[in-house]
């Protein structure tokens, strides 16, 4: 539903009150802004300054802070002549996927509808995505390229820019080899821009490139998917309206994913039970049945908890299993011996009676269902943490129904697909493995020879080889040479999309920083990347080489493409304005430097290529169906843009608990029938879309069958294990399948064991000879596995309980580096230190035990942990950027228990100091506030702009800042990394408060 008519092919804007005069000129003129008389103005300001009334008051609601367009040639002042169009395009904040209409008049966005008939956020918008419009016309954007010039940024033409930084590159390949050089890529970059940058990064010839999936739910990937073949969300926002329960454990909905509180309030309304578990008592625990504090980095402990009450009262599900579940009985003896209440009480502090009414509401009341996000991930067990909520969900039998899962709330609003398909360290995309045979298969996909992509890396062991990651890219640089495990230490990064106050240990950042000899920053924003090159460190780090380059990027609201929200739908964005300014789109700039690098045929071979301001830009669309042909791993193909841009344009035909087509719909444009399809298509949507899978809501669902989105665990560790199976058991299997237990994944071999390699056509036979379902480009073993005989292509085996490939193959409880508990590390003692790890040494124990030698748990006796406010979004440079967001939330704080308070002199709204084990110290406002224990601090993370009570604001370039500044809490966290993936350990660190 758009509050916008269209008449004749144009819309005429609705008046706004009874007393608006919709033909005059006046009111006509102040909707469409006052940019050129006062471009820096707020709505106040103006309203008050003006001296209008009442009467207008609704009027002026309207006005776009905007450069005025320009009116068509003889055109006169009539209202709602010009050309008027809706274009539909998705928030480009958090993952839940919001829809919105965007109202452009002659090429100028001027007003934006939520889309009510979207069966994601049902009309609703939260306070970021209802200010979308102002980053099409942010007035604080980076306008043109620039560079870093005596401490100053100066405006630089793009030709002079892309010359001097391909030039700079070149001499570091040639110096250091291609890995000399670091990508840190974007969960803000649709799934073409994040598919093709790693593409790019593979053609420069390497593998350093990441992306914030890193630092935010790498941990929930690997740990997810070692536990039953995906590492995603099981099922939705909306399924949740099924769950009879909801656990959220290390999850603030109501701030971070505020629209899906929709769904869960709902749930709510039917009898589900709500229970909140957090350190912290958040705006999500304020809606809870039940609100359980646990310490920061006890996870593992409350569920184990769970688990043991779970398993002595025989409360688990027997059947399911043994069926459909692998190791459970490792766990089990590790929960009934080590995990007894009073070990419970004594690590997450929480009573024996609340474990209980707990574990009694998940048992009698199911489905239940449970929500985590970086409160569980961001530690050095997060792996494990993650994992300990799968198999708890395990044992209750609720993975694979629907109204239970793991229903994990991603960050950004394509940090899911940027992982699926984009610049990961140790995959290609669709998590294909860094070995010959998955770049042989890309190879065949992007139409180049295998050969060119091996010379292109410095040796063919670089090309196998797992790259850094994003969180220890600063290592990269300070780690001495000797200690890396390749030839070079780093010496050119591109933030692409990133904020750099997201990652830890901002100090040694900055210091790194200054070491470089290349840094180029790719946004529509500056970022906080720009003041901290620019602002001055310490002489000795300072390369008197360095080279720092802005280069502004468009909006996502500047060009075309899809995106993935948390619960793996896609969605299309058309395009809604022109790029402003000199902006490029991402894949515009891809190409442009490619190009010049000298393998720009080879990363558009495949492309179109569209004029945008008279520059070849490769088309989306045909990027998207190249990702099609690629990624049969994961289910990225069948959503052809045809489908996608059909569910778009009719959101109001699918159900909004299930997500499925209420019947057949035939798209007005494409001809396309919705029949069947679920919302989205979430992945996996196996096969071509000629095979019109329809996508899967609900992850590993026995009751459907596979040709209606349903499943089962997927064969991706072996068939047995010591002598024990690992495949189903007899009888467990997805509705209609003619195989009725358990099999390993569809290869060709099986396919003819089976006797059905006959019912591939005989186009299909060459190209499925000798190969596997995932690199079976024609599709044909995907279409007769699953239609003709209603069985998975990645087989059915039994979830892991019990993950052997991992250090801790049952979850282990580890405190945390940097603790306030040191009596508890003899008990629960971190990982040993690695001496190679994703390139770099990785130091656990001797970090520990330095602390505890040094007694520093007693200077620093108060947790500090971070989260997120419902007015910024991530780095919150874009956010901050935005007036209407920037009025409503002005201030960095630090929340403070009034005992803790009271101790040090603190009133509320005061300034004070908090200090770090790092050296570092942060000025921020006091909030006193029993939401936190006396001995935790917890700071938002959206903040940057001030760095240890300084304001940065010189640093920035002229004009392009951000409106509020204020101190980034990771310029003090400390060092502390996931044993798997290298997540920061941001969620439990420690510090102490004094009176500023």
């Amino acid at each position: 539903m758009l509050l916008t008519r269209k008449a004749n092919g144009a819309s005429a804007i609705a008046p706004t009150s009874s007393s608006d005069n919709s033909h005059s000129p006046f009111v006509h003129s102040l909707r469409r802004g006052l940019a050129n008389a006062m471009p820096t103005m707020d709505r106040r300001g103006f309203l008050r300054r003006s001296g209008l009334g009442v009467g207008v008051g609704l009027a002026a609601g309207q006005l776009t802070l905007m450069r005025k367009s320009q009116a068509a040639e003889g055109a006169g002042p009539a209202v709602g002549a010009g050309k008027v169009e809706v274009r539909r395009t998705v928030c480009s904040h958090c993952s839940v996927g919001c829809a919105s209409d965007a109202v452009v008049e002659n090429g100028v966005w001027v007003r934006q509808e939520p889309v009510f008939d979207s069966p994601i956020n049902l009309g609703a918008h939260c306070a970021k995505g209802a200010a979308l419009r102002e980053h099409g016309h942010g007035e604080y954007r980076l306008r043109y390229p620039m560079k870093l010039v005596n401490g100053k940024y100066e405006r630089i033409s793009w030709d002079t820019a892309l010359t001097e930084i391909v030039a700079r590159m070149q001499e570091l390949r040639k110096a250091s080899g291609p890995d000399s050089l670091y990508f840190i890529g974007s969960s803000k970059h649709s799934n073409e821009q994040a598919y093709l940058m790693r593409k790019w990064v593979s053609f420069w010839g390497t593998n350093n490139c990441d992306h914030q999936a890193r630092i935010c739910h790498s941990t929930t990937v690997a740990g997810v998917a070692n536990t039953w073949g995906y590492g995603a969300m099981t099922n939705s926002y909306n399924d949740m309206r099924n769950a009879k329960v909801a656990l959220y454990i290390g999850s603030n909905a109501a701030e971070a994913h505020p629209v899906s509180m929709l769904h869960l309030l709902h749930a709510k309304e039917n009898g589900c039970k709500v229970i909140v578990v957090d350190p912290r008592f958040t705006r999500t625990a304020a809606k809870a049945d039940e609100y359980v504090r646990i310490r920061s980095g006890s996870d593992i402990a409350f569920l184990f908890g769970l688990l043991h009450h779970i398993f002595k009262n025989g409360w688990e599900d027997k059947k399911y299993i043994n069926d459909r579940v692998f190791g459970m009985d490792k766990v089990r003896e590790e929960v009934m011996t080590k995990w007894t209440p009073d070990k419970v009480e004594e690590v997450c502090g929480v009573p024996e009676a609340q474990m209980l009414k707990v574990a009694t509401w998940m048992s009698q009341n199911r489905p239940s269902t449970i929500v985590w996000c970086m409160g569980q991930t961001q530690h050095t067990i997060g792996n494990a943490m993650v994992r300990a909520s799968c198999i708890l969900q395990l044992a209750l039998g609720n993975v694979g129904v629907s109204g239970g899962g793991t229903n994990i709330f991603r960050g950004h609003d394509n940090v899911q697909g940027a992982t699926d398909v984009g610049p990961n360290p140790d995959s290609l995309p669709g998590y294909y493995g860094l070995v010959e045979g998955s770049w042989k298969h890309f190879a065949a996909v992007w139409g180049v020879d295998f050969d060119w992509i091996k010379s292109r890396y410095a040796t063919p062991a670089m090309m196998n080889k797992s790259g850094m990651t994003v969180s220890r890219w600063i290592d990269g640089v300070l780690e001495k040479n000797e200690l890396i495990d390749q030839d070079s230490n780093l010496r050119g990064v591109f933030y692409w999309g990133h904020a750099p106050n997201s990652q830890t240990r901002g100090l040694e950042m900055k210091r790194a920083m200054d070491k470089l000899d290349l840094l180029v920053v790719v946004d529509p924003y500056p970022s906080a990347t720009a003041a901290m090159a620019a602002m001055p460190g310490r002489p000795e780090d300072l390369n008197p080489n360095r080279a720092v380059y802005l280069l502004p990027a468009c909006t996502q609201f500047e060009t075309s493409g899809s995106v993935t929200a948390s619960n793996r739908s896609l969605q299309w964005r058309e395009k809604v304005i022109e790029p402003l300014w000199e902006s490029r789109s991402d894949h515009m700039i891809m190409q442009q430097l490619a190009d010049r690098l000298g393998f720009g045929k080879e990363l558009s071979k495949n492309f179109k290529m569209q004029k945008v301001k008279g520059m070849d830009e490769p088309v989306p669309d045909d990027i998207l169906r190249e990702i099609n042909r690629g990624n049969w791993t994961i289910g990225y193909t069948g959503q052809s843009p045809e489908r996608l841009q059909a569910h778009m344009r009719n959101m109001a035909a699918f159900d909004v608990t299930t997500l499925k087509a209420k019947g057949s719909v035939k798209d007005k444009v494409n001809g396309y029938d919705i029949a069947g399809d679920y919302f989205g298509l979430p992945w996996p949507c196996y096969g071509n879309p000629e095979l019109k899978h329809p996508g899967s809501p609900n992850l590993y669902d026995t009751s459907k069958h596979v040709m209606d989105g349903g499943g089962n665990f997927r064969a991706n560790f072996g068939v047995e294990r010591g002598g024990v199976n690992l495949l189903a058991e007899d009888g467990s299997h997805s509705k209609g399948a003619d195989i009725t237990t358990g099999y390993p994944e569809l290869d060709h071999v099986l396919l003819k064991k089976l006797g059905w390699w006959d019912e591939l056509t005989p186009e299909e036979k060459p190209k499925a000879e000798g190969k596997n379902w995932k690199t079976d480009l024609s599709g044909g073993m995907i279409r007769v596995f699953m239609k003709n005989h209603g069985c998975h292509p990645f087989g059915n085996a039994k979830a892991r309980a019990l993950v052997w490939n991992f250090p801790d193959p049952v979850p282990v409880h580890r405190e945390p580096l940097y603790g306030n508990r040191p009596e508890l590390v003899a008990k629960y003692p971190t990982h040993n230190d690695i001496a190679t790890f994703w390139r770099l040494p990785t130091l656990y124990k001797s970090v520990q035990d330095k602390n505890l030698a040094d007694n520093v748990a007693q200077k620093f006796p108060i947790i500090l942990t971070s989260g997120r406010l419902v007015e910024y979004e991530g780095g919150g440079e874009e956010t901050r950027s935005n007036p209407w967001l920037a009025e409503l939330q002005q201030e960095a704080f630090v929340e403070i228990n009034p005992k803790v308070a009271a101790e040090k002199n603190i009133r509320n709204g005061e300034r004070v100091w908090v200090h770090t084990p790092t050296g570092a110290k942060l000025n921020v406002q006091a909030l006193v506030t029993e939401r936190v224990a006396p001995d935790t601090a917890f700071i938002p993370f959206h903040f940057s702009g001030r760095w240890q009570g300084v304001d940065m604001l010189p640093y920035y370039p002229a004009g392009a800042h951000p409106v509020v500044r204020g101190e980034a809490v990771n310029t003090a966290t400390t060092y502390g990394y996931d044993s798997v993936t290298m997540m920061q350990e941001t969620k439990s660190t420690i510090c102490n408060i004094e009176k500023a």
